[in-house]
């Protein structure tokens, strides 16, 4: 878990690469905990095991997050954005649709969802050239 502003928080599914797109209204830590919650709600079931999140003070309330989601959260050591790699190398990807400096605040929703379809559909090559979506229809298709 992680964002490239305050105003969006990104979730990337680790073995897919598949990328959720959540739009924020504030840092605020129980707001940022229900909104991740009821986005991970669209990954299937075998896919929520646990999540990885940086040390902001928005993520403050991940006990309520594991509670509604029975997903183990746990964090990165500071200053070591390696430990998240997907994460931020899906910021770089994000700075291609929103460049540094945009107001990210005016985003929709549905604006999000569309760049979060567009990267999902776009070929990896840590995935062997297969999209995010491929593969997790694949990590799905051999956990069910």
């Amino acid at each position: 878990m992680g964002g490239i502003d305050s105003q969006i928080a990104t979730l990337v599914e680790r073995h897919s690469r598949y990328v959720m797109l959540v739009r924020v209204d504030s840092k605020d830590s129980v707001k940022v905990a229900k909104a991740l919650a009821k986005k991970i709600r669209d990954l299937p079931a075998e896919l929520r095991r646990s999540l990885t999140w940086d040390r902001g003070s928005e993520m403050a309330a991940h006990k309520q997050f594991t509670i509604a989601t029975d997903m183990q959260v746990y964090f990165c050591d500071p200053r070591s954005p390696w430990q998240r790699g997907s994460n931020e190398n899906t910021n770089g990807l994000l700075r291609q649709y929103f460049p540094k400096g945009m107001d990210l605040s005016k985003l929709s929703q549905a604006r999000l969802n569309y760049v979060a379809r567009e990267l999902n559909e776009r070929p990896r090559e840590t995935l062997n050239w297969r999209t995010p979506s491929e593969a997790l229809k694949a990590t799905v298709a051999s956990t069910g």
